[in-house]
């Protein structure tokens, strides 16, 4: 008895789509209609597309899915400018996203992996060690979630930055096609400048993304200047050293005439000195780069503390010095651990 094959259709690009029911014997007009449905008009289910064809809905149902993740859990920040979402996947595992609300603009951030294999030392996914990747639809599924829940309100999500769980890069077959969907023209049709894709710095996966034209917006967590300090802070340091890292930012520069963006978590003693930031000056004055400086955010796994107010001014102004803009990024849903470094997708809500 021949079984069935069961399409997952948001793990499928738009061409995918096209070719899929092709194949099923219906027309690229008909393949529009369904991914318009599902990425212009959010539908959740089959049921909820009227205006498809009666066969193709039967068709549809018998071979084809959709991803569908649970909120398990769903809690705002004090100030309202963020809400933190724990959703449960089919085999029961769990994965945190976070709608984080700007002047004129609501942000998601998203997660590509259950944990993270790098093991930064202060970040709690970190902390928890890799579990699995996502699929496609794992990772865009998060992004529709957050979609339809602007859109009920009568807003739009605009920008998507991809630093929630997990390493983007060490997934790089999923998360690459996940982009492709969300910036779709006619789908979400979020542009490229409006994602930001963080990673540890895998230099193999940097130059890859520069050969394969991807204009995304990238950033590197750096955190410290030299191999022996990064070495304490991201372990992954010992196999992928920064002058890997930094040629391989280089190549990404040239390639695309873009910046590249470099992620500095401050901490007070630890790497928020004068003599730290002499060190990041040195390390990059020659590159289109831009620094993001972020006081460290509180885990349960690691006893450091965020540097103060004086020290991230001096730092940021030593920096202006060899040329390097920067930014002392803006926090959010602190309280509710949904900072930078602070997913982790307990099942149990976990507040300071």
């Amino acid at each position: 008895m021949t079984q069935t094959t069961i399409h997952n259709l948001h793990d499928l690009t738009r061409p995918e789509i096209v070719s899929l029911l092709d194949s099923w014997g219906y027309s690229e007009y008909h393949a529009r209609v369904l991914w318009d449905q599902l990425y212009r008009e959010l539908a959740g289910g089959f049921e909820a597309i009227p205006i498809l064809r009666d066969d193709l809905r039967k068709h549809l149902y018998q071979s084809a899915s959709l991803t569908t993740l649970q909120v398990t859990d769903e809690v705002q920040s004090v100030d309202g400018l963020a809400t933190k979402y724990l959703f449960s996947l089919n085999d029961g595992e769990t994965v945190e996203s976070v709608l984080m609300h700007y002047a004129k603009r609501a942000t998601a951030c998203i997660s590509t992996q259950v944990g993270c294999a790098m093991g930064c030392v202060f970040c709690a996914t970190g902390q928890m060690g890799f579990i699995r990747h996502l699929w496609p639809g794992e990772i865009v599924g998060q992004l529709l979630h957050i979609a339809r829940q602007l859109d009920s309100r009568g807003e739009r999500l605009r920008n998507v930055v991809l630093m929630g769980m997990g390493e983007p890069l060490h997934n790089y077959t999923a998360t690459m096609k996940a982009i492709d969907i969300i910036t779709e023209h006619h789908g979400l049709s979020i542009g490229p400048r409006y994602i930001t894709l963080s990673t540890v710095g895998i230099p193999s996966m940097i130059r890859r993304i520069a050969d394969e034209n991807r204009l995304f917006n990238l950033a590197v967590s750096l955190h410290a200047a030299t191999d022996d300090e990064r070495n304490q802070l991201v372990p992954t340091g010992k196999k992928w050293p920064l002058i890997e890292i930094i040629d391989a930012c280089r190549y990404y520069i040239d390639k695309l005439d873009r910046r590249v963006f470099f992620e500095w978590a401050l901490i007070e003693g630890k790497n928020d000195s004068p003599q730290h930031a002499h060190t990041v000056g040195r390390l990059l004055q020659n590159l289109n780069a831009h620094v993001n400086l972020i006081p460290l955010n509180l885990t349960h796994g690691y006893g450091g503390n965020p540097s103060n107010k004086v020290a991230a001014g001096t730092f940021q102004a030593i920096l202006a010095d060899y040329g390097l803009p920067s930014t002392i990024r803006q926090r959010r849903g602190i309280d509710i651990n949904a900072g930078c470094g602070q997913l982790r997708a307990d099942k149990e809500r976990l507040l300071p």
